[in-house]
């Protein structure tokens, strides 16, 4: 079961992902890792690792060892899709719940 720790606020009308992510202060501890992909690749945090997929270069192959790695990253991201699909889903950030 995966738990969302942290939200950020909502920003309206079109503010690249990227944008926001840089004003956003993130608290992750510092040693920690960031599984982040292609989209906010020039983004950093100090003393967080980034954890990425290694794409493959034209011509050779990627060696077993970087296409495990990659393997082992997205099935780790697949169940991250997974929570944010159902968060959307049931709306349960976008809506106002009445008791």
């Amino acid at each position: 079961m995966l738990v969302i720790l942290f939200l950020s606020d909502t920003h309206g009308g079109r503010v690249h992902d990227l944008r926001i992510a840089e004003v956003t202060p993130y608290p992750l501890p510092a040693g920690s890792g960031l599984l982040q992909d292609l989209g906010f690749l020039a983004f950093t945090l100090p003393e967080v690792a980034i954890l990425m997929l290694t794409k493959q270069p034209r011509g050779p192959e990627l060696s077993l060892k970087v296409q495990r790695a990659n393997q082992a990253l997205h099935q780790r991201r697949l169940c991250i899709e997974h929570v944010r699909r159902r968060v959307k889903r049931y709306r349960i950030v976008k809506d106002r719940i009445l008791l």
